[in-house]
């Protein structure tokens, strides 16, 4: 761990040297802080979004409406994270006028969705909403490895419930 602002803070998870604007197929996870469940629950397997996680599940719909170069892939909101595989098919460049040209990168892509989710939320009543700094990222590498996550993404729901429902996992998810 390192200081930033006086404050330990780990690692980032980033792959050292990678462009991450590059078009490529990425899994991300994206956190609540304190892991906080706003946006629905588990029930028999299946998620039922409350009104939170319909904003959060409206707005990650709208990804590709903001971001011409980006493409959704399977996606899961659950009630503390959401998963979802974002392609980028080719690199975009920013047109704001206030600074300077660069490729539009991943991280981009998911700061305006946190920040787009969290207005919506707050607009509605919820000021406590907020979620974890950052996000985890993998670049997926091939076709078993996008199987894979495709698999986890889809079953995630119901592996929830199972670890919910052991006593000795709550503080594991």
């Amino acid at each position: 761990m390192t200081k930033f602002k006086n404050t330990y803070r780990i690692e980032s998870t980033r792959l050292k040297d990678w462009d991450y604007s590059t078009p490529w197929w990425y899994y991300v996870t994206i956190n609540t802080k304190n892991h906080h469940d706003y946006f629905g629950e588990i029930i028999d397997g299946k998620l039922i979004l409350n009104p939170l996680g319909k904003i959060a599940d409206l707005f990650w719909n709208e990804i590709p409406n903001h971001y011409k170069n980006a493409e959704l892939d399977y996606y899961v909101i659950m009630p503390i994270h959401i998963h979802g595989i974002i392609i980028i098919n080719y690199t975009a460049v920013t047109r704001h006028a206030s600074s300077p040209q660069k490729n539009l990168t991943l991280s981009d892509i998911i700061g305006s969705f946190k920040s787009a989710v969290t207005k919506r939320i707050h607009e509605t009543g919820y000021q406590n909403f907020s979620w974890q700094p950052r996000f985890y990222d993998r670049i997926i590498r091939n076709g078993k490895e996008l199987y894979n996550v495709r698999n986890y993404i889809e079953q995630n729901p119901i592996k929830w419930e199972l670890k919910r429902k052991q006593p000795e996992n709550i503080f594991n998810l």
